[in-house]
């Protein structure tokens, strides 16, 4: 896999990290955190959170899905986890550049902080499967720098922020890894590769996830089989049979959906038909369209074929980004952050946004992790008499998802199993 994070590059850097395998922040951090004297205001949860909202989230969840597909390689994303991180920098954007970023996060940013305090509110969590969001702030003991109260405070409120002021030596290189490590499991190890001179600001989301299947796969349900891949290349793998409920279609595609334990939380997969290409049919997928077609998932039994398998990815996203309608951010003259706050004699722009994925399907269940930074630099239904059939023996596109708002957690390609 290319390795796509580009060294040596300083800024603001949202980084976002996501996996499905809980566990606290085992690693210590020695900065000390600022927003322990400064108290969260208790913010009113939304009351719901609408289909509207849900499909605008599964619109963006989708487009960045698309800009960011890799026609011959395992592609992996987490749209809420780099959600998060730009909701929490576009609380410091004005102007065009808030304007744009909205445009591209699918609603202003007041009505995303509603949507995104409001769903991390409404996590469902048991013994048996976990998700669980952590945002911390990162900037450098400066005194040329000036972080707005106002932004800090707002992050704190609607995102539980955390804020660390740090000499961003190689301490704070340690301790933005460590919390990263921690809040994955030591799935992602290291979001940010060093701190350039420029550097003045990270803010770092992390996701958890774990969760067992509801119903666990025994010896006899995993046997040897055969993948195709779509250069007509053949893979030996463990393919993993089972029977569901739940069967997926859309004009292009079939497929199914595998509930983990209690239901709140399903594996998703969607099979292109025969003849059209895997990245042909990602580009036919709409928010809209996907949402619509996880909501009407059909009660029906199917016969399932899907493979183990265990993948990695990471990428720089500003050029997505910047394609999806959002460039004055990235751009060192027109970007203003000065809701942020201010440096002297420079402006402060985004120049990464860095992500890193992680997922592993087996017997037992799902493990995945993510990890995306974006960075600022400063200038310098009833039982059927024939069941359906969903074998995922060539690429496929699948997802994780959560089943009360129907939207994806993790999106991704499977091209390749042996990669």
């Amino acid at each position: 896999m290319k390795n796509k994070i580009i060294k040596g590059i300083a800024g603001i850097t949202l980084a976002s990290c996501v996996m499905m395998s809980l566990a606290g922040c085992g690693k210590k951090v020695e900065a000390a955190d600022l927003m322990k004297g400064i108290s969260s205001n208790t913010i009113e949860t939304k009351n719901e959170l609408t289909d509207e909202e849900n499909s605008s989230v599964s619109g963006f969840g989708v487009r960045l899905f698309q800009s960011s597909l890799t026609d011959e390689e395992n592609t992996l994303i987490s749209p809420i986890s780099v959600l998060y991180a730009l909701a929490m920098t576009a609380n410091g954007a004005e102007a065009e550049t808030r304007s744009q970023m909205e445009s591209v996060l699918g609603m202003p940013v007041d009505a995303l902080n509603a949507y995104l305090h409001g769903y991390m509110a409404r996590l469902p969590e048991s013994e048996s499967y976990k998700l669980q969001l952590a945002n911390a702030i990162w900037f450098k003991d400066d005194d040329m720098l000036t972080v707005n109260q106002n932004f800090l405070q707002m992050n704190a409120d609607y995102y539980n922020a955390g804020a660390y002021k740090t000499p961003f030596d190689n301490s704070t290189l340690k301790d933005i890894n460590n919390w990263v490590s921690g809040h994955t499991e030591e799935r992602i190890k290291d979001i940010i590769d060093e701190i350039p001179e420029e550097a003045v600001m990270y803010l770092v989301n992390a996701l958890a996830f774990d969760a067992e299947w509801q119903n666990i796969y025994d010896e006899t349900q995993v046997a040897e089989g055969i993948f195709t891949k779509e250069d007509g290349e053949t893979q030996t793998v463990d393919m993993m049979y089972s029977e569901e409920s739940s069967y997926l279609e859309d004009e292009n595609a079939t497929g199914f959906m595998k509930y983990y334990k209690d239901g709140k939380y399903a594996f998703a997969a969607l099979l292109p038909k025969e003849g059209l290409s895997t990245a042909d049919y990602v580009g036919t997928l709409s928010g809209e369209g996907l949402f619509e077609t996880l909501t009407n998932a059909e009660d029906t039994t199917v016969n399932v074929t899907m493979p183990k398998f265990e993948t990695s990815y990471d990428t720089d996203m500003a050029q997505v980004l910047i394609d999806m309608g959002m460039p004055y951010a990235f751009d060192e003259e027109k970007a203003d952050f000065t809701g942020l706050g201010t440096y002297v004699d420079a402006n402060l722009y985004i120049n990464r946004v860095l992500h890193k994925t992680y997922i592993s399907v087996n017997e037992k269940g799902t493990e995945a992790g993510a990890a995306t930074a974006v960075e600022m630099v400063k200038e310098m239904a009833m039982m059927q008499e024939k069941p359906k059939v969903v074998t995922l023996d060539r690429p496929f596109v699948y997802m994780i998802i959560d089943c009360e708002n129907n939207i994806p957690i993790f999106i991704g390609t499977m091209m390749n199993v042996a990669e």
